[in-house]
């Protein structure tokens, strides 16, 4: 039985489990079928990846204070997190990956890193 490239649907040789007739062909299939299919999914994940990036970027030493007004002023918005961690004490951390950030009193807002 002859195989045929998943991509392009040239005839395949080489390995019997082999899928693609070249590495390009193999590349296209993976990229297209990787790609973020609506722009909605795709407009968030770009929001948290600009959120993760804020968040980094002010958190310089693994655990700062920042005002809500610099998170905001950067584009940082807050509806969007990949996460959240309750203390025993009744605390929310909202994460966004490894980045989490706990409003405290005064508009003010604690960054920290969690260990990976």
């Amino acid at each position: 039985m002859e195989k045929t490239c998943l991509e392009c649907g040239e005839r395949v040789v080489g390995r019997s489990d082999k899928k693609f007739c070249d590495d390009s062909c193999r590349n296209s299939y993976h990229n297209a079928r990787n790609k973020d299919v609506t722009a909605y999914i795709r407009n968030i994940n770009n929001q948290l990846r600009k959120n993760h990036r804020i968040l980094q970027q002010l958190n310089t030493r693994d655990k700062t204070k920042v005002a809500k007004k610099t998170l905001t002023k950067a584009g940082f918005d807050f509806d969007l997190h990949t996460g959240t961690y309750t203390t025993k004490t009744g605390s929310v951390y909202h994460y966004v990956y490894d980045q989490g950030y706990l409003a405290l009193d005064n508009d003010l807002y604690l960054i920290v890193k969690r260990d990976t």
